[in-house]
């Protein structure tokens, strides 16, 4: 009787542990910003999107359309790392971060509107879908972005709102956007980011040595600290 009585209060005790974040397993599985981030790695670049609205006739919805030019880059700073988007002739957005919080297992998409507002966007990914969704309004009513990651140079984002009374979003807007300056059907073997580990599409040199970067941000990380970077690539490739 009194092992079972120590047995109950020691898993007791581990339980309670586990809940309060006391034990080191319980911090082991929580992904760093750059490791999350990664997951989207496919953002990264110039891409071409093709946007029309999300109601109204083809007719309507074509009278309507327009293309804007979006930009995905890494940024770093220190420990902190981040991916910052940027809209060309967008009617709906300038520029934007986007950050991942371990603590709560949460993607962070802030943006500036065209007329100068600030929107935050927060969420998920989950199966190559990253959704994010803002805090009611005073009337109640919500805002989300969805993001369907479909191919390294292919992916979708549609703008919806959803009205208090209402239970189901309703799409405003759609963009379809393909990637500029890089072929649809790649297959593999392509070019890897040193930094990153995305699709390498710009070259940087270390000690006559060519290695390839997914964008200026981490061109700009990898200047600062070349050593560090091919000395995990060199690990990788071993463990490969």
């Amino acid at each position: 009787m009194l092992f079972r009585c120590f047995a109950v209060a020691a898993v007791t005790l581990a339980a309670g542990l586990f809940l309060q974040g006391g034990l080191v397993a319980d911090g082991q599985d929580k992904k760093t910003p750059k490791e999350a981030l990664q997951a989207c790695g496919d953002l990264i670049g110039s891409w071409r999107g093709t946007a029309e609205p999300g109601t109204g006739t083809k007719q309507q919805k074509l009278d309507n359309s327009w293309v804007e030019t979006i930009t995905w880059a890494w940024q770093f700073k220190d420990k902190d790392v981040w991916l910052a988007i940027s809209f060309d002739k967008s009617k709906h957005f300038t520029k934007g971060t986007m950050r991942y919080l371990p603590e709560k297992d949460e993607y962070v998409l802030a943006l500036t509107t065209v007329a100068k507002a600030e929107k935050t966007f927060k969420g998920q990914l989950s199966d190559k879908t990253l959704t994010l969704e803002g805090q009611p309004d005073a009337a109640g009513d919500v805002e989300r972005l969805v993001f369907t990651l479909l191919h390294d140079n292919r992916h979708l984002y549609r703008f919806e709102t959803k009205k208090a009374e209402r239970a189901s979003f309703t799409t405003a807007f759609k963009v379809g956007a393909t990637k500029e300056g890089v072929e649809f059907a790649g297959g593999s073997g392509r070019p890897e980011c040193i930094v990153t580990g995305g699709l390498g599409t710009q070259t940087v040199s270390y000690n006559g040595t060519t290695y390839y970067v997914c964008c200026g941000g981490c061109a700009d990380e990898f200047r600062s600290n070349p050593a560090k970077y091919v000395k995990e690539y060199e690990e990788k490739k071993k463990k490969k």
